[in-house]
């Protein structure tokens, strides 16, 4: 029997789709089991411009950081909403419920979903409520990256 099932789109495949979309123009590095990509992301014309850095691991999850400006001095000392800790990068799916596939495309997902994380961020500093929905990833959950995921990060 032969199963129709799409394969996970390789960590080749995820670069040059973002380097093909204009909506995220950047640099990045592939390597041999994932990539790194950064771009700039404005969410509205009024914004200020943020540096953007996605990781990716083969049959994983891809992550969003926030390179500059520093939230957390954007926060002034106010816990960050929608964001998970050790390190510091945006919540954007939550875990075990399949809302990214590997058969997704990172520059149509994870981009998108940045920039609205973004938008709703920006509203959050004049308001102080966060307005994106979602739920909020547990502070205490004692999730822990490895040593590479974290170098990446830097």
């Amino acid at each position: 029997m032969f199963s129709r099932a799409r394969p996970d789109l390789t960590p080749a495949q995820q670069y040059a789709f973002l380097r093909a979309n204009p909506i995220c123009p950047g640099m990045g590095r592939l390597h041999a089991t994932g990539l790194v990509w950064e771009y700039r992301d404005k969410p509205t014309a009024l914004s200020r411009e943020y540096v953007m850095r996605i990781t990716f691991q083969r049959g994983g999850t891809p992550d969003v950081f926030v390179k500059s400006p520093d939230l957390l001095e954007l926060a002034a000392s106010r816990p960050l909403p929608h964001v998970y800790h050790d390190p510091l990068r945006l919540c954007l799916t939550l875990p075990g419920t399949h809302e990214w596939t590997g058969t997704m495309r990172i520059d149509q997902t994870f981009v998108p979903w940045a920039t609205t994380w973004l938008y709703y961020f920006e509203e959050w500093l004049v308001s102080d409520e966060w307005k994106g929905g979602g739920e909020h990833p547990d502070p205490d959950s004692g999730e822990r990256y490895n040593r590479r995921v974290r170098r990446a990060t830097r």
